[in-house]
């Protein structure tokens, strides 16, 4: 007899819920968060079981993780694309659970990427990266409005980067205005200083990868930009075809149309939020510093709004960057840009 198991994970339990190949019941039974307890409950069905289904929640790498370790199949689900039965009126964690292991044993289980463990850990360490940058940039601002606010200067963003605590000691009389201001200043070189040790790091596990050579090749696009890209993709085979890769990257259009109108539009955030910011990042530099690429933009801006051409020009990076990791090529402008 096949066994199908589809597991809902919440914050401190789970429940697992098990059925056969004729949608009956086996075993079901709500488990604290504990891998040996979950494993242990999970030994009885070994050998019959297809599969595991573990619903994708922010707290599932240490139990996938475990059960592939344990020797399991396991599957993560993609909620964001699981859509219930409209005529169920009540609904719990059981049934959720056994839904998944429905999804499993009819085979139209929606999956979300298994990111390789080995590298998942690199990958969040480039987001908290981005997560400082932006908790710098929130200090950096603070600091511009606090001396503005007190004393009508408005300084500029290299002048913000050069104060010290005897520069708007100068600038700021007022002890209790000016411990404000040393707080943010401590904050941005904090976030500064932490932030280049994370960059190290990174860099010092990735900057001999070929992959990320070829990326570093396109005009514009530097060591974290590159890394972003990289890291985010991951295995460029799971995308079967370069559009499926732009889709991902939030580079194209999401628009529904029926008999010639626009009836509305789809889940523009559907897809990498980061490689999103990666591509337009690159947009931007690569209409900076590469001359066939300027072209093609000023061609792209004089026909629609800025930000439609630098999406346009987005879109054709993540294709152009589809293809160099998925032979290994470097950068090839006019290629690209014919």
């Amino acid at each position: 007899m096949t066994l199908y198991c589809g597991i809902d994970l919440h914050s401190n339990n789970c429940v697992i819920s098990i059925i056969n190949d004729k949608d009956h019941l086996v075993s079901e039974k709500r488990l604290p968060n504990a891998l040996e307890v979950i494993t242990g409950h999970l030994a009885a069905y070994r050998s019959d079981l297809a599969g595991i289904v573990v619903e994708s929640t922010y707290n599932w790498y240490w139990l996938v993780d475990g059960l592939m370790a344990d020797g399991h199949i396991v599957k993560l689900a993609n909620t964001a694309a699981i859509q219930q039965y409209n005529g169920i009126k009540h609904t719990n964690d059981q049934t959720d659970a056994r839904y998944l292991a429905h999804l499993l044993r009819l085979g139209i289980l929606p999956e979300g990427y298994i990111y390789p463990k080995e590298l998942r850990a690199v990958r969040d360490l480039l987001r908290r990266r981005l997560l400082l940058v932006r908790q710098k940039t929130l200090q950096h601002l603070s600091l511009q409005s606090l001396v503005a606010r007190h004393t009508g200067i408005r300084l500029g963003n290299a002048q913000v980067k050069k104060q010290t605590h005897e520069s708007l000691a100068d600038m700021l009389p007022n002890k209790t205005v000016l411990m404000a201001a040393h707080s943010a200043l401590d904050l941005m070189n904090a976030f500064s200083s932490e932030i280049s040790s994370l960059e190290r790091e990174i860099l010092s596990t990735q900057e001999g990868r070929h992959e990320y050579a070829c990326l570093t090749s396109i005009k514009g696009v530097g060591k974290v930009i590159g890394l972003t890209i990289l890291l985010e993709t991951g295995d460029i085979n799971r995308f079967p075809s370069p559009g499926h890769y732009a889709s991902y990257a939030r580079c194209v259009s999401s628009q529904k149309v029926s008999n010639g109108k626009q009836k509305g539009r789809g889940n523009t955030k559907n897809g990498n939020k980061y490689l999103n910011w990666a591509f337009m990042e690159a947009a931007h530099y690569a209409a900076t510093w590469d001359p066939v690429i300027k072209r093609y933009y000023q061609r792209k801006k004089d026909k629609a709004h800025i930000m439609v051409a630098k999406k346009s020009l987005a879109n054709k990076l993540a294709r152009a960057c589809y293809h160099m990791l998925k032979q290994g090529e470097e950068f090839d402008v006019n290629r690209a840009f014919a």
